[in-house]
């Protein structure tokens, strides 16, 4: 199996400023993905995920904010050592027009650049591979729920 990159896809009947919103601020990922999240969304800016009552912190930096089309950041750094380099993971989330909708695609690319023997690649790629599984249909039925909120 290549574990070189995740890809998840998914349409949302919600507009891409809407989804950008929803993928990149922190009261929108604490209600799809992570318990809580400080982030903002500008190029460079340090944030955390955060799950349980601080039990699981994830720092992240992120790369890219173009509204409404384009969010990532890195996370899953070496070290706990949040800087530019290639030994973190990249998430892009990549947002397209589609019919009335938008069209969401995931991309969590970085692992073989990590250095980690063969066991913890194959262990943290299907460890991520299994949440993008649970978290991305859960940014799909969160936007319904927003959208179709008065």
């Amino acid at each position: 199996m290549e574990y070189g990159s995740i890809e998840r896809e998914i349409y949302v009947d919600a507009s891409p400023e809407v989804a950008f919103e929803v993928v990149s601020s922190p009261e929108h990922i604490s209600e799809w993905w992570s318990d809580d999240a400080e982030i903002d969304a500008t190029p460079g800016a340090v944030g955390e995920l955060i799950w349980g009552d601080r039990a699981e912190v994830a720092r992240i930096k992120v790369v890219d904010a173009e509204p409404p089309r384009l969010f990532s950041f890195r996370w899953c750094h070496a070290d706990g050592k949040v800087d530019d380099s290639a030994d973190s993971l990249l998430v892009t989330f990549e947002l397209t027009p589609s019919g009335s909708g938008t069209r969401i695609r995931l991309t969590e690319t970085g692992f073989r650049e990590m250095g980690w023997e063969a066991a913890k690649l194959e262990e943290l790629y299907r460890e991520h591979s299994t949440g993008w599984d649970t978290f991305v249909p859960r940014l799909g039925e969160y936007l319904a729920r927003l959208v179709a909120t008065p």
